[in-house]
């Protein structure tokens, strides 16, 4: 089944419309969305997880519209407890959804071990031997995971680097490991920790550490996407943002923001799907100091049309098995709602929805701030941690009349959704709020305002 990820007002719907929304788009039965009732975990299912459990804790799961990547339509789940990112991304897809949508590509799902091998006498003439010794550590390795080989993955290749520490001299060995739609972790340490006796007998030396890396550089997902300068806001945003884009290059400082902007859409992905989100942060980061010094990860330019172009190219080891992707049922729910079929896919999606996140924010600051959107999506977090009350609203967005029936029940969703955003119309427990946030003149959940973007 075709999926049309286009779907008009879902913010306007109900919790129960949406997933009757999302289900119908999607093409899954709309039982299978109960799995993500109370978070979607059973204590006693958390208890098999990790240690020492003592309960759960839930995260918001939205749904990114609007996403098209290499010609196909994406309903995005998207964990994250932060006001506006699925917002943000969803009305940047649909800006680039004018031509064409997304567009991405891949280096293959392959993850490196790295075997340390110490005391080394002759550590060039160590590093020569282990080379020699290629072909019988790669089917050492192989041997460790039949499966993976019979899946038409499986160690690669075996390359080796002598490295000068404060420690003295090391021979540091990489084996190339095809994960196929696995993360691939545990894969590659079970092979590591299998070779590493054959290398350190071959290189005269102890090893010490085996490990995959989380600098997954063989393992990179590139996106690109042509932003319209007329929905975006006219030539002046356009350059603007492209302005924006060489300061985050340029700046550190800037850089780390502009990364975390990256991160807030990608990071909601990976959650949502049940993968690792250290490791990916982890990879990404130490690819944005690659040269040496820490940039930003996407870049924006103005093509000869006079529209916005993006790309972003970020490490990106996620997979469909194991893990709690397997383990966590309202993970599963989301991989079948995304309907992605392999890693690669996955992998894919989560870095366009990166990129469109990104573009999202950039346009924001080039445009009127930040905080224009982001603190009336939040408005809503402020209210309800000011402990408002259900009541009824007769204001909608735009001041009409709402009846009785209005969905917009509580003042959180008032404030939020009218746009009064003044004392009196949010109700006493909402101008506490705003009275307590505003103490420094900056408006309703000032405290929040290092949102990064």
């Amino acid at each position: 089944m075709a999926v049309n990820s286009r779907i008009s007002g879902l913010k306007d719907r109900s919790v129960a419309e949406r997933r009757a929304l999302v289900a119908d788009g999607a093409g899954v039965d709309a039982a299978a969305l109960t799995a993500l009732d109370a978070g979607g975990l059973t204590v006693e299912q958390a208890d098999h997880m990790i240690e020492n459990v003592v309960g759960t804790i839930a995260i918001p799961l939205g749904v990114a519209t609007n996403m098209t990547v290499n010609g196909r339509d994406y309903l995005v789940p998207m964990a994250t407890e932060e006001a506006s990112v699925v917002a943000a991304a969803s009305n940047a897809a649909r800006i680039a959804r004018v031509h064409g949508g997304f567009h991405a590509s891949g280096t293959g799902p392959v993850m490196i071990a790295q075997i340390q091998l110490l005391g080394a006498v002759d550590p060039h003439g160590a590093r020569a031997r282990v080379l020699e010794a290629r072909q019988e550590v790669l089917d050492l390795a192989n041997a460790q995971d039949p499966v993976l080989t019979r899946l038409g993955g499986g160690a690669r290749e075996l390359t080796a680097r002598v490295l000068e520490t404060r420690d003295g001299t090391q021979v540091i060995v990489h084996l190339h490991v095809d994960v196929r739609d696995a993360m691939g972790a545990n894969a590659v340490n079970t092979m590591a920790e299998a070779v590493a006796p054959v290398l350190a007998e071959r290189a005269g030396a102890r090893s010490l550490l085996r490990i995959l890396s989380n600098k997954a550089d063989t393992r990179l997902v590139r996106a690109r996407a042509v932003f319209d300068a007329e929905l975006l806001g006219g030539p002046r945003v356009v350059d603007d943002i492209v302005s924006a884009s060489a300061f985050a290059e340029a700046d550190p400082y800037r850089a780390a923001t502009h990364n975390k902007g990256i991160m807030n859409g990608i990071s909601a992905v990976v959650l949502a799907t049940g993968n690792d989100t250290r490791a990916v942060e982890a990879g990404c980061h130490s690819h944005a100091a690659r040269d040496g010094r820490y940039t930003a990860l996407s870049r924006f330019e103005k093509d000869r049309d006079g529209n916005l172009t993006g790309t972003l190219e970020v490490p990106m080891p996620v997979g469909l098995v194991g893990g709690a992707t397997r383990a966590h049922p309202a993970a599963q729910t989301a991989i079948r709602i995304l309907g992605v079929t392999s890693a690669t896919e996955l992998a894919e999606v989560i870095v366009s929805v990166g990129l469109a996140q990104n573009l999202a924010a950039c346009r924001a600051l080039a445009a009127e701030g930040i905080q224009h959107g982001h603190m009336r999506l939040h408005a809503r977090t402020v209210a309800a941690s000011a402990g408002a009350s259900p009541r009824r609203c007769g204001t909608s967005r735009n001041g009409s009349s709402r009846t009785a029936g209005s969905r917009w029940s509580t003042p959180a969703r008032c404030w939020s959704r009218c746009g009064a955003g003044t004392v009196e119309h949010a109700g006493p427990l909402a101008a506490r709020a705003d009275r307590g946030a505003d103490r420094d003149g900056a408006g309703p959940g000032a405290r929040l305002r290092g949102r990064a973007a």
